[in-house]
């Protein structure tokens, strides 16, 4: 087996400081037993097997054979710490490992123990001084053994990862010789505000039953001491009182801690002794109580992390954040990649060179006898020729008008000149169509490789982000328990609109008190998004932060009289847990194919914003779909992109009518002024971010509705006037009412989309 190997940095603060602790705790554990026996022999041994400095520690180890205060007891240590500075320097010299062969090692090293260290035995124990010393080297070879596994726990794995059973074991056995010690060099006060400090501190940290055990743990080496069982007991007492109260913060655990040790110091009769006997008795706790509160709390969130990481289970998070990190790099490769994609098409677009070419042409056929040809190119007459090929590719054709001075009065041919240009100009004109079609594709794929690399690029930062361990899952745990409500798993990951927590439970829990639990330890309002079941009696509930709002939505719609469908369309679509998205669009015209045109658009935008494409690409990408049809198909559009946390709405009103936000007695406008979408090459929408609050309504109406009212003001009035409960009932109410102003025969399609806002309980 291989001795593990501690790497320390020379003349460092911290490596100073681990010296001197090794160096006091040797000192304490020769106090242990009555004689002084050589007990520190076990933590020098495992300290030099740790890697640390061979001179130094046996330097140290004969200080600490001081406390023996006999020179056979201190020649008895420097016989000892000789041979094994020898050994671990032969080992070191050659690179050599210390395997089986270390329990020969530790067995020689007693035998100056036993031939040099005084010992007139103990009374107690019916049989010979020299076998007395053979059981006290057995035990000290057999505590050399353990200590090794115990040190390298203390320095290397406490903290850091979950410590076995024989670990725990091994700390248990070397706090004991410590404790031992520290009561024979300092007495029992000294150790109790040690060991108090010690519980307290713990209590405060653990938050949980796991206390107790440690509690028992402090109160052992008090226990051998006094030769009483009842330290165990009070210990147990003592920490109960500070977990009890520990999730209120270390100073209501720290006065409870306090309380307990005053009502036991009162039942053992302490108050009735003098006031130095009190003192004395109330000295330890109180110690314990100002050290805990003294000490820092950028300490304690430390030591509360690692501990959180020692008690779960830690690779199932390590791998599921490893994957996530892969898919986040591959996801962003892909992105960059697709912006190489975009960067290649908008790079690569063909130029409208149709003058030079016209130009070319017309030079080399028309001018190329001209006896004037010389004398044209000296006065640079290309020039003029040049702006009259690109009046004519504007115009489609050219006449004597648009002749430049500096072409009339050199060419004498102008008539010739112009048909020429023409005849040239209705032969380029489909090339330059093809030409301009194939630029609006490339740009076209451009954006849509843009808006793709944007996704992949959203997706893989939300990918990178890794899920670490939270100190809201132990609260949890213990206030879900407090309820009745036994978790096996709890995982809290994100914050903000994103927290989530995954918690394994009986199917039967009932949803909401698990919710009201959850979102009072968390500190958010929290709601039920899904529920798994996993094996027979558990299932996986999955609790996600609830919005503060939650909407109602109301449609009311009359096709155009004579008309079987109506040409107007609506959707009402969620984006995710925190968006909806209600749109209206009004194809032009009435009947079926405003239908098609109205519900291709919205199809469009619905894809478009569930895959959470940035808004401009997704415009100008739909702008563009619906323009390539070759007959003339145009659409309105109304769009609200409303967030459930904040209220907040992003609109888009394209080639629509007016639009309203009813809040209370207020009325707010909603207007744009741009062309239906289709119209145009490029769209350039109204957009406008809109507040709403508790019980507020959207309005989005046809211009079948709003014509029926003649005018904005007058619109504007009859909403004015309205009180409206519920989101149905208003938008059936303002279709009756433009109805009643057609006497009951629709003119157009008539559509009203309305939406509340409403709080969420």
């Amino acid at each position: 087996m291989k001795a593990p190997k501690l790497k320390l940095p020379r003349f460092s603060l911290k490596s100073a400081g681990i010296y001197a602790a090794l160096l006091a705790a040797m000192i304490f554990m020769n106090f242990a037993l009555p004689r002084r026996e050589l007990l520190a022999f076990p933590l020098y041994y495992a300290a030099l097997c740790c890697g640390f400095d061979p001179l130094l520690m046996s330097a140290g180890y004969l200080i600490a054979s001081a406390a023996a205060m006999n020179a056979y007891a201190t020649l008895a240590a420097a016989v000892q710490a000789a041979f094994l500075l020898l050994i671990f320097t032969l080992y070191r010299r050659f690179g050599r490992t210390l395997r089986l062969e270390r329990l020969l090692y530790i067995a020689l090293a007693q035998l100056p123990f036993l031939f040099l260290f005084p010992h007139t035995g103990y009374a107690i124990f019916p049989f010979s001084p020299l076998l007395q010393k053979l059981v006290i080297a057995a035990a000290v070879f057999f505590l050399s053994a353990f200590f090794e596994g115990a040190l390298t726990s203390v320095l290397q794995r406490i903290f850091r990862c979950r410590l076995s059973a024989g670990q725990l074991s091994e700390l248990l056995l070397l706090w004991l010789v410590f404790g031992l010690g520290l009561c024979g060099a300092l007495g029992q006060t000294a150790y109790s505000c040690v060991a108090l400090c010690v519980l307290l501190v713990g209590a405060v940290l653990l938050r949980n039953a796991s206390a107790i055990p440690f509690a028992i743990v402090l109160a052992v080496p008090l226990c051998f001491v006094s030769a009483s069982y009842l330290p165990l007991a009070l210990y147990a007492v003592y920490a109960c009182a500070a977990v009890l109260l520990s999730s209120y913060g270390k100073i209501p655990a720290a006065l409870a801690f306090f309380a307990a040790y005053l009502g036991a110091e009162f039942v053992r009769g302490t108050f009735y002794l003098g006031g130095m006997e009190i003192f004395l008795a109330l000295l330890p706790c109180a110690a314990a109580v100002a050290l805990t509160l003294c000490f820092p709390e950028k300490l304690y969130a430390q030591a509360k992390k690692s501990l959180l990481f020692y008690r779960e289970n830690a690779l199932p998070r390590v791998a599921i954040n490893r994957n996530r990190r892969a898919v986040g790099e591959r996801l962003y490769e892909v992105s960059s990649l697709f912006r190489e994609i975009e960067s290649a098409f908008l790079g690569n677009l063909p130029e409208d060179n149709s003058t030079l070419l016209i130009r070319e042409k017309l030079t080399a056929t028309l001018c190329r006898d001209c006896p004037n040809r010389f004398r044209c190119e000296t006065e640079n007459v290309s020039e003029g020729l040049d702006k009259l090929i690109a009046v004519g590719c504007a115009k489609g054709q050219v006449s004597l008008v648009d002749l430049p001075e500096s072409v009339s009065a050199h060419c004498g041919n102008a008539a010739g000149l112009l048909f020429a240009c023409n005849k040239l100009l209705a032969s380029y004109r489909s090339a330059a169509r093809e030409m301009q079609s194939a630029r609006e594709g490339r740009q076209l794929l451009a954006e849509q490789a843009h808006g793709v690399s944007e996704i992949l690029k959203d997706i893989a930062l939300e990918q990178s982000e890794e899920y670490s361990f939270s100190e809201g899952e132990s609260k949890l745990a213990r206030a879900l328990a407090q309820s009745g409500i036994m978790s096996s798993e709890i995982f809290v990951y994100g914050e903000g609109e994103t927290l989530t927590v995954s918690m394994t439970l009986s199917p039967e829990t009932d949803g909401k008190t698990l919710c009201a639990v959850a979102g009072q330890v968390l500190g958010a309002p929290l709601a039920l998004a899904e529920k798994i079941p996993l094996a027979a009696g558990r299932a996986c509930f999955i609790l996600k932060r609830k919005p503060a709002f939650d909407a109602a939505f109301g449609v009311a719609y009359r096709p155009k009289q004579g008309e079987t469908a109506c040409g107007d369309a609506y959707s009402i679509l969620r984006i995710d847990e925190r968006r909806f998205l209600i749109a209206l669009s009004d194809g032009m015209g009435s009947g079926e194919n405003a239908r098609d045109i109205s519900d291709r658009t919205l199809t469009l935008l619905e894809s478009f914003y569930k895959a959470k494409m940035p808004s401009d690409t997704v415009l100008s990408t739909v702008n563009r779909l619906i323009a390539y049809p070759p007959e003339e198909s145009f659409s309105c559009l109304d769009l609200a992109a409303v967030n459930l946390d904040t209220g907040e709405a992003d609109v888009v009103k394209i080639g629509s009518p007016i639009g309203f936000i009813l809040s209370g007695a207020e009325l707010r406008v909603l207007e744009g002024q741009s062309l239906p979408m289709g119209m145009l090459d490029a769209v350039h929408p109204a957009t406008m971010r809109a507040k709403m609050g508790e019980n507020d309504f959207m309005l989005f109406m046809s211009d079948g509705v709003t014509a029926a009212f003649g005018s904005s003001a007058e619109l504007f009035d009859y909403l004015s006037a309205l009180q409206p409960v519920n989101p149905q009932s208003l938008a059936e109410e303002i279709l009756q009412n433009a109805l009643s102003r057609y006497r009951g025969a629709a003119e157009d399609d008539m559509t009203v989309l309305a939406v509340k806002l409403l709080k969420t309980a």
